[in-house]
């Protein structure tokens, strides 16, 4: 059973002034087959928490460990951390100029399975993939993310996390500027992709709107940089109800 544990996790980041600590001691255990729901405000730590897993160079890992399947994550580069199967969907996902979204998935697939996916296997794979996702067969031509909307963006992502399979995905802000069709189309892709029980995923986020479409097993609180409370779905609830003064001390405003 695949499982990413992270252990007093401590995370900085250049600032003006010298080193800023964002993470202060980030402890979660991801196991295969389940849902974790991070929800906190804005600026709490939780994209941070994504890219130092992923293994971003802005951030700078002062303490604890990341381990997936006992191996040690912060030891590997970006791509042997995708290859040991970690996958991330970005909050914002980048253009990539002059490389086509049928190129990209082709080389990420080889990259990961370690062998290049036969040519006509593959191509029906990707084009029932994108049929799911309700995308347009023209997009696997397109440069990655160039001219996509946000919508086609994350579309993108969750057609990446259906074709590579990784162990544990995390999703960053997934639901992040989409309206509620996109909304839908791309829940019930992770969702697919969840029920086959062979992923952990790690669904950060500050509203509780995917929640109504992903059902999280856990839910956990992340304020001040680490995790401060865990519950199972009724947590997401209460959230919803009173939001996060009682955590912040700072009452949200629309």
């Amino acid at each position: 059973m695949a499982t990413l544990e992270i252990r007093d996790l401590h995370v900085s980041v250049e600032a003006e002034n010298g080193p800023r600590e964002i993470l202060r001691g980030v402890d979660l255990t991801v196991k295969q087959g389940e849902t974790h729901a991070i929800m906190g405000p804005n600026g709490s730590g939780k994209s941070t928490l994504a890219y130092s897993i992923a293994g971003h160079p802005k951030y700078t890992v002062t303490g604890g460990t990341v381990t997936l399947d006992g191996e040690d994550v912060l030891s590997m580069s970006v791509d042997e951390r995708a290859r040991a199967g970690l996958f991330l969907a970005m909050q914002y996902p980048v253009e990539v100029a002059g490389v086509s979204v049928s190129n990209f998935l082709r080389t990420a697939a080889t990259a990961v399975r370690g062998e290049a996916p036969k040519l006509r296997l593959w191509v029906k794979e990707v084009k029932e993939a994108m049929e799911r996702l309700q995308m347009d067969p023209s997009f696997a031509e397109r440069n990655v993310n160039e001219g996509f909307s946000g919508g086609e963006k994350k579309r993108h992502e969750i057609l990446q996390l259906e074709l590579l399979k990784p162990k544990i995905a995390v999703l960053d802000e997934t639901d992040s500027g989409l309206d509620v069709d996109a909304l839908r189309i791309v829940s019930e892709g992770v969702n697919r992709v969840r029920d086959t029980g062979e992923i952990g995923t790690l669904l950060i986020t500050h509203y509780t709107r995917i929640l109504r479409y992903i059902k999280p097993d856990h839910v956990h609180v992340f304020a001040g940089g680490k995790i401060v409370e865990s519950g199972g779905p009724e947590l997401a609830d209460k959230l919803e109800a009173e939001g996060y003064e009682a955590y912040t001390g700072v009452k949200e405003t629309a």
